[in-house]
């Protein structure tokens, strides 16, 4: 099909990152519905929602967690689709995700809810689990609605600004960093996380890209002795995670004390730059850049993106 002939292309997207990526590629206009959890860019904000979970996740970890698990029992799901509304909207594409049942609506519940519509749409889902699949992702976007120069262009501009990091970063030293991506119980990163570490000038100490987040037990992050604590619990903002580093501040400092009484616990908006697979991949980095090296990256500013020292008059 002609890139002109998918102008009047209606979508609808069940993830966030998705929403991001179509709005990168300028067509925010042809977003008709989206996911309960959808927040960025701000355009989208009114747009019709189309997805809710099951039940009140709470506010903890902990209580997350909890809750995940019994909606996983009860309803084989933690997310409902509205199917009848997004029949109403009758889009003719819909941007689902096969990287995670927990963190939006998976690809085999959309598959299974939209086959029986009248004029089921087509299907995209975006499968990404590390950095070059982000990118690959917003390609695949870019071709299924006919916008394949401008997701080239997209990528294009993620990748001289992955490439400025590391070329200013050549030949520095390298923290020693522990990132966790969720506190209670405590996991270590995955997917795309690592990549992003590394490229900042970090050498993590638990986790491994391309792989799904892992749990681990507290016991085995003793001996760890981290430079830099990085707290990045997945789908949470900043403040929410500050909340969080004081509820576990105890066992926070068995792990990385030394990180913590030198100043270097850093809590930073995963919600925004970490969690999700989509354009602000790129900020995450020159966050995580400015984070771990200040000096060499003094001007990109972490103002309600991250926060430094997030245990103070220790």
């Amino acid at each position: 099909m002609a890139s002109d002939s998918r102008a009047s292309l209606r979508i609808v997207s069940l993830l966030p990152s998705a929403t991001e990526i179509v709005c990168a590629l300028g067509l925010g206009e042809q977003l008709v519905g989206i996911s309960h959890s959808c927040d960025y860019p701000a355009e989208v904000i009114a747009k019709p929602r189309v997805s809710r979970p099951h039940t009140d996740f709470g506010l903890a970890s902990a209580e997350i967690d909890l809750a995940v698990r019994r909606a996983l029992r009860d309803y084989g799901s933690v997310y409902e689709i509205d199917v009848a509304g997004i029949a109403a909207l009758a889009p003719d594409l819909v941007l689902t995700q096969g990287i995670c049942d927990v963190c939006a609506v998976p690809e085999q519940q959309a598959v299974a809810a939209l086959a029986g519509l009248p004029s089921p749409p087509t299907v995209l889902t975006l499968d990404a689990h590390d950095l070059p699949a982000i990118l690959a992702g917003i390609r695949d976007v870019g071709r299924a609605a006919g916008a394949e120069q401008r997701a080239d262009a997209c990528v294009a501009a993620i990748e001289d600004r992955l490439a400025s990091v590391r070329a200013r970063l050549a030949g520095q030293p390298r923290p020693r960093v522990l990132a966790l991506e969720w506190l209670d119980p405590p996991y270590v990163p995955g997917h795309w996380v690592p990549e992003l570490v590394a490229i900042a000038g970090g050498d993590l100490v638990a986790g491994v890209a391309r792989r799904p987040s892992a749990r681990i037990d507290w016991r085995e992050l003793r001996s760890a002795d981290p430079d830099v604590l990085l707290l990045m619990p997945c789908g949470f903002g900043l403040e929410e995670t500050l909340s969080e580093a004081k509820r576990y501040r105890e066992v926070l400092e068995n792990v990385a004390g030394r990180a913590i009484a030198a100043g270097r616990a850093y809590a930073v908006d995963a919600a925004a730059y970490f969690s999700r697979s989509g354009p602000r991949v790129a900020d995450g980095v020159e966050i995580l850049a400015a984070v771990l090296h200040p000096a060499r990256f003094s001007r990109v500013s972490v103002a309600g993106r991250g926060r430094a020292a997030i245990f103070p008059g220790r």
